[in-house]
This record gives structure tokens, sequence and C-alpha cells, in this order.
């Protein structure tokens, strides 16, 4: 230990780039959330899964963000590093992503002082400024603003639940659920409500990318209503499914989910969904009204580098579905949203 401190007192950390002492302090996050199964682990999203959602929602300058389980802070950096890279900034653009473009919840005090030392030392804020993350908790209410993109992993674990003092001294927990007049429905389910809160925290214009579990995507009931809704509202353009051991903890089935919000209107919002299965290797597949299958990669469309964008007036269907392990079959029972000229699952 006494040669470890010396090695330690031994550098000029002063004298470190911003961007270095940043990077040291995130590899360090994820090497401990790789040694652990509980601890950092349960916070921290794997970067480069980070990166992927950022580059695919190709955020614009002076536009705000929001995370409202930001953890240690990894889509805000994600997310400044894309904008600093990817445009030539003026004086006032470089202040309004230092200090006004990111906002952040978190709900365990001490990650949200791991977080605010992360975003200072990637030169997101500084001490004298109004902190961007508030240690509160993000479902009790609606913020109040609205913001142009949304990027987050939400808490896994199925109930949201308090602990409850009894008069005998013991503990117990009770199921919490969140009486809100902008939630579609009541839930005791966390991430249900986190898809809720990240539709009613939009812009009418804005755009979000969010990683869920399975159970959002297959979940009847309550999750029944959230997903009609989310496909009436927004347009769910794409579905990332994951493949399994990219987090680090164990046994996570994850997908992604990215939809643009749209203004009010009678008409469906959705219209048609891209689908990317990395799960089943089975990648795109639609299946045409005379129930043959097409791999996506050779349909009609624009291709862009791995994602190829198929029109349903192209390929002559009246629906498409696409084929995804078992969970997802080409007939009424699968719990399937018919919608002209597509079908859409309601998993």
């Amino acid at each position: 230990m006494h040669r470890l401190v010396g090695l330690i007192d031994g550098e000029t950390w002063v004298g470190l780039d911003v961007d270095v002492k940043g990077e040291i302090y995130e590899g360090l996050f994820e090497k401990f959330a790789s040694d652990t199964k509980t601890g950092a682990g349960q916070y921290f999203t794997p970067r480069p899964l980070i990166q992927a959602m950022t580059e695919c929602l190709r955020p614009e300058p002076s536009k705000t963000m929001a995370d409202f389980a930001a953890g240690t802070g990894g889509f805000f950096l994600a997310f400044y590093d894309y904008i600093a890279e990817h445009y030539d900034l003026n004086k006032d653009q470089k202040d309004f992503l230092k200090y006004k473009t990111f906002t952040g919840n978190e709900i365990v005090p001490a990650t949200a002082r791991l977080c605010l030392m992360n975003l200072f030392l990637h030169n997101i804020g500084d001490m004298d400024s109004k902190p961007p993350i508030h240690l509160t908790d993000s479902l009790a209410s609606d913020s109040g603003k609205r913001f142009d993109y949304i990027l987050m992993n939400p808490p896994f674990g199925k109930k949201s639940s308090i602990t409850v003092s009894n008069e005998d001294g013991t503990q117990s927990k009770e199921s919490l659920t969140y009486e809100r007049q902008d939630f579609w429905t009541t839930t005791s389910n966390k991430q249900l409500n986190f898809v809720q809160h990240i539709c009613s925290q939009l812009k009418v214009d804005g755009k979000a990318a969010v990683i869920v579990p399975d159970n959002v995507l297959f979940e009847g009931g309550a999750g029944e209503t959230i997903r009609k809704k989310l496909l009436q509202t927004t347009e769910i353009h794409t579905i990332l499914r994951l493949p399994t051991g990219i987090f680090y903890a164990n046994g996570v089935k994850a997908n992604v989910i990215f939809f643009d919000n749209r203004p009010a209107s009678k008409e469906v919002q959705t219209k048609d969904v891209w689908v990317y299965d990395m799960r089943t290797n089975q990648h795109f597949t639609l299946l045409t009204a005379d129930g043959r299958c097409i791999p996506i990669e050779v349909g009609l469309g624009e291709k862009t580098g791995r994602q190829v964008l198929i029109s349903m007036k192209d390929l002559n269907c009246t629906y498409s579905i696409v084929i995804s392990g078992t969970k997802l079959n080409a007939d009424t029972k699968s719990n399937i949203l018919f919608l002209p000229l597509s079908i859409f699952y309601l998993m």
C-alpha cells in the first residue's frame, strides 16, 4: 500500500490535460464495473453502445439533452464528444454546450457525486455554475422542461418499491406506483414508467434513444397500452435487439428503441419499424403477404453501411413483420397490431 501511494503521489496530476484526467476517471469506472457484478456495474452502460446510440441520433449544436437516470454520465460525455468533433463551434455554441446543453437526474447520492466529477473532468459545467445533475426521483413528477434529445438506460428491475418501517421495527417493501396526469397508464413497472416519462419530456420534434429490457416489448396490460400510445404518438423508426453478454450484469436481455416525437394528430405516427436483431443473428427479415421470407439485405432500398432502408411499396407487401426468434410469429395470436401497409408488433 505504501508503494502504491508513493507511485500515485509521484505523478503530476495538476499538469495533466482535462481530457487525460477524464479518460483515467472513465477507465477506472469501466474496470470496476467489469470486476464486480454489483456496485458500479449496475450503473455502468458499455461505452461502445452509448457511442453507437449517440451517432445514430446525430445530435446538433445548441440543442438540449437529458438523461433521467444519469448514472456516471456516459451519455453526456458521448453527446459532448460528438458535437465537439462534428461541428466547428463558435463561442456561443461552445458556451451552450458546456453550460446549457445537459440536464440529468440521479436518485443515488454517491452516484450523483461520481457523475458530477466525471462531467467536470470532461469540461462539462464547472464549480461556479449551476450543476447539471439533480439528486431526485425522475418519475416523481413532470420536470416542466422539454428537451430536444433524451438518451438513457433506465435502471433494470421490474418493479418500483419503497422500504417501509413497521411499528415493530421490522422493514418491508411495498410496490411504488406513480399517479401522474401526463402518464398514459398507472403501473409499478419502472421501465414502462420511464418510457412514459421520456415521452412527456420530449419537445414536439424531440428525439429519443432508450435502452429497455425485453419485458417492455412483450409485457401485456400496461405494457400493451403504452406501446399502442407510443406507436400512435411517436415515430418508432428503429429497434435494435442487443446480443446478450454486453452488459456487466449477467443475463440481461435488452433492446434500444429509437423514436421521434410528433405533433398531436389523429393519424398513427409510426408507419414502418426497422428492426436490427443482433441477438439471433437473423438481422433483418421481412415476411411478405404470401408468406415468403426476404432477407432485408437483398431487398430494395437505400443501403448505408450495415443499414438498409426498405420501402413497403417497393416490396409490394400488404404487411411486413420482422422475424426474430420465437416471440414473433406471423399470426393474429402474437398480440400484433395491424396498421395500414404494415404490421407493427405489440410483443
